[in-house]
């Protein structure tokens, strides 16, 4: 197993352990899809997550750390729909698409 999978899988864990259930793991072993537009990428010893166009850092290598910060930017999201999820919900979805993840 690679260094990349093991780290996204026990972050996949920490997140389902603070009720993130949504969150899957993307097929390339280095990225989990937490919600549209969210997801958390491993590279070079660092967790990375993305939201709609900003990019941010977890300054730790820990899993828990870093999902205790994502986990809540996802419930902030979802109490909050920001801007760039709709459009970017109409590119990924179809334009038909009214409700929310």
């Amino acid at each position: 197993m690679s260094e990349a999978r093991a780290a996204t899988e026990k972050l996949e864990a920490e997140l389902h352990g603070l009720g993130v259930t949504s969150a899957y793991e993307v097929g390339d072993g280095a990225t989990i899809s937490v919600w549209i537009g969210l997801v958390v990428h491993y590279r070079d010893g660092f967790y990375r997550w993305q939201e709609g166009p900003v990019k941010r850092r977890h300054l730790g290598t820990d899993p828990a750390g870093c999902a205790m910060r994502v986990a809540r930017r996802y419930r902030e999201l979802q109490a909050d729909i920001p801007l760039w999820w709709d459009d970017l919900a109409k590119e990924l979805r179809g334009a038909p698409v009214q409700d929310y993840p």
